[in-house]
């Protein structure tokens, strides 16, 4: 038996490392998702990152307003006058004790309304909807609504007050002791819709099968939530309060409406002292580090939430 040569076609087959045969080249799937992202990308890129980095470069000038002056590389100067700077750190601590009394009272009235809109109950529906009113009025129709509520000599809270008897009512956003509360409580009203949607929505993911085994086995309804519901409700519950903490925190348009920061300060968030520091008086570097400062601080709670979540993670 004798051998015959076999005429190997170009281009088609060849043994390994032939110059013939076609290298398989690696299929590159990340330019496919990065043109899906890009739309979204460029506005977050225009709209949000580049005046966060502008605002960060400002911060260490001396902008001032007008046209004709020069703007000057002033190094951390504004940072240092920021540290000794005792109206400033009233304002943070303001805005502290403002994010804290929102988000608190804010979680415990929405998941009570989540749980109740979470039940089989009649025309559930229309609670439902009317449980989200306050979400989609805006913050300043809101502010202008309760100013009208808070009104000493024709408002609402005022007149029932001193139609039960209990006394003639008081200047709530306008007295040194209850302006504050008073901002809380519009701030709690206008915020508890957001957390009772994404509580309501943690509920119905949790299966009603381990509530009625609970049930079968004798568990009371502070047991089953205890043992059942939070387990499954408390990475929304934990992510929702990070962010309303963050939102109460930076909060701007209704305390600027409802007090403008007053009385005598007792109201003037941090934002509202950056906003003034550069549109009242000009100090468009000075506010910027002020801005900085805010970045700071909830990067570190962000960075804190991050990573708890990660390290309960890491237990499961």
């Amino acid at each position: 038996m004798t051998l015959t040569s076999v005429t190997v076609r170009s281009g088609t087959h060849g043994p390994p490392g032939s110059p013939h045969q076609k290298p398989n080249r690696p299929v590159d799937r990340n330019a496919g998702t990065w043109f899906l992202v890009l739309p979204a990308l460029i506005p977050i890129l225009i709209l949000s990152v580049g005046p966060l980095l502008y605002g960060i470069a400002l911060a260490f000038t001396d902008a001032q307003t007008g046209r004709t002056r020069s703007t000057q590389w002033v190094g951390g100067l504004n940072f240092q006058d920021l540290l000794h700077d005792t109206l400033f750190w009233e304002s943070f601590r303001i805005g502290l004790l403002w994010a804290v009394g929102v988000t608190l009272p804010q979680f415990v009235l929405a998941l009570g309304l989540a749980l109740l809109l979470d039940q089989n109950l009649r025309m559930r529906w229309l609670a439902r909807a009317l449980a989200i009113i306050p979400w989609a009025m805006p913050e300043v129709v809101v502010g202008i609504m309760w100013r009208l509520v808070y009104n000493p000599d024709a408002g609402v809270l005022n007149e029932t007050i001193h139609d039960l008897g209990l006394g003639d009512g008081r200047a709530w956003l306008t007295g040194l002791a209850t302006a504050l509360p008073a901002v809380i409580v519009v701030g709690v009203w206008a915020g508890m819709p957001q957390t009772t949607v994404a509580l309501l929505a943690g509920l119905q993911n949790t299966p009603h099968e381990l509530h009625e085994a609970a049930a079968l086995d004798g568990a009371g309804a502070w047991r089953r939530f205890r043992t059942v519901t939070w387990p499954a409700l408390r990475p929304v519950a934990l992510s929702i309060t990070a962010l309303n903490f963050i939102w109460n925190f930076n909060s701007f348009a209704l305390v600027y409406v409802l007090t403008n920061g007053g009385p005598g300060g007792r109201t003037r968030l941090p934002m509202l002292f950056a906003y003034e520091e550069a549109f009242r008086y000009g100090q468009f570097g000075y506010a910027a580090a002020m801005g900085c400062v805010m970045v700071a601080v909830i990067s570190v709670i962000l960075a804190a939430y991050l990573a708890g979540r990660l390290r309960g993670g890491e237990d499961r």
